[in-house]
């Protein structure tokens, strides 16, 4: 077997079922779960017509394999998404590929990045750089590539946004690759252009690439939407987009986890290997995702309505919340990072066996690194489900901090 799956930790959601193993919730209530970021709100029904008519078509969306570089059609919606959200001019031939979610994407653009033969000083490993907390594919992807991951501090002033400033020298010198998330997951935190100028200056020092993790930059509660890292770069004058690519998804946008689809664009250059990579590693997306993604990216109108529905359900429950916890509206995403007295896992599991409520406790969407674990006393909810249950799962939430205060 391959030595390096032994270097995989323990899933976070496996984790909480090893932490509630052997509780019987309340049975007076009825279960509500804030732990997985799965969005619950409806697809939207022309995106599930476009994929039947794409079935029933002659031939049959299913009657031929997929190209891996996908349909010349979707990738100009790509194109012209990219367009219309960020201002963008970008080749559909060239500078962007079909990926079956950001998930799958993220694990397999890493694999193709990571050089594991070049190593640094006294036979190191390369480093991929992550943000921490952090979404936990990247260290996967990092440690199955033969990289091992370096955990860059947060900032607890600025929303857990990554302290690039703290990482050393000598870190920059071995890294190949570094993953942003922004939106991030967990905190909501988004990155401002001086940040994005900070990475691309350390990026043409060192020479690794950014992977860009945007699969939230959809649902957002200020003005103004949230800076991507492709437009960031074109603001810069760094329109050949060297060194950074960017994943997106529909999941979160268009309210269809199942369907695990999305898109990467940016370097040319890489996205060639990139094609290379996936053509041997045989993730094409079928044509029949493929139709019902197309519709997806040609229509805002649902985006719109969704983010909507987001707004009007975080207004409601967080200053519900905000009444026992130490928790604030975030720039964007769907999760609340709320900080709570002691153990957050000791607040997970008796909320669960006492309220049926589960959460996600913040240290296991972190490492210990640098000396302390910085999402311990904290948690993860997820306000997926519609604004009457998240409100119902706030109010027990409040009940169980003001009794366990006593």
């Amino acid at each position: 077997m391959n030595p390096l799956l032994a270097l995989l930790k323990p899933y976070p959601f496996e984790r909480l079922r090893q932490l509630f193993a052997g509780i019987t919730p309340n049975p007076a209530y009825t279960p509500i779960s804030l732990g997985l970021g799965e969005p619950r709100h409806p697809t939207p029904v022309f995106i599930q017509q476009a994929m039947v008519e794409s079935i029933h078509r002659t031939p049959s969306g299913l009657a031929s394999y997929p190209a891996t570089a996908g349909e010349p059609a979707l990738r100009e919606a790509f194109a012209a998404w990219l367009h219309t959200r960020y201002g963008l001019h970008m080749n559909p031939l060239t500078q962007m590929l079909p990926v079956n979610g950001s998930r799958e994407g993220l694990f397999a653009l890493t694999q193709t990045v990571i050089n594991p033969a070049q190593t640094g000083a006294a036979n190191q490993k390369p480093l991929v750089v992550c943000p921490n907390p952090f979404y936990q594919i990247y260290e996967g992807a990092a440690l199955l590539a033969g990289a091992e991951p370096y955990y860059v501090a947060s900032d607890p002033a600025r929303n857990f946004a990554p302290d690039w400033d703290s990482v050393p020298e000598s870190v920059w010198a071995r890294t190949q690759q570094i993953f942003v998330c922004s939106p991030g997951n967990p905190t909501g935190a988004v990155m401002g252009l001086s940040e994005w100028r900070k990475l691309f200056d350390l990026s043409d020092r060192f020479g690794f690439v950014i992977a860009s993790d945007e699969c939230y930059s959809e649902i957002y509660f200020r003005n103004d939407p949230p800076l991507g890292g492709l437009q960031a770069a074109a603001q810069l004058g760094r329109t050949d987009f060297k060194n950074l690519i960017s994943l997106t998804s529909l999941s979160k946008r268009s309210n269809v986890p199942g369907m695990r689809s999305g898109f990467v664009a940016g370097d040319a250059a890489i996205l060639a290997q990139f094609l290379l990579y996936r053509t041997y590693h045989g993730c094409a997306m079928s044509p029949v995702v493929q139709a019902a993604s197309l519709a997806a990216w040609r229509d805002e109108a649902h985006v719109v309505e969704n983010r909507a529905l987001y707004k009007a359900k975080f207004a409601e429950v967080t200053p519900l919340l905000a009444e026992v916890l130490d928790v604030a509206l975030p720039d964007a995403g769907f999760y609340l990072w709320a900080k709570i007295k002691g153990s957050d896992t000791d607040f997970a599991r008796d909320l669960h066996a006492l309220y049926n409520v589960t959460v996600l406790p913040g240290s296991y969407l972190a490492r210990e690194a640098q000396g302390h674990n910085p999402g311990a006393g904290r948690i993860r909810m997820a306000l997926v489900a519609d604004t009457a249950e998240c409100l119902e799962a706030a109010r027990r939430i409040v009940e169980f901090v003001r009794k366990r205060a006593k």
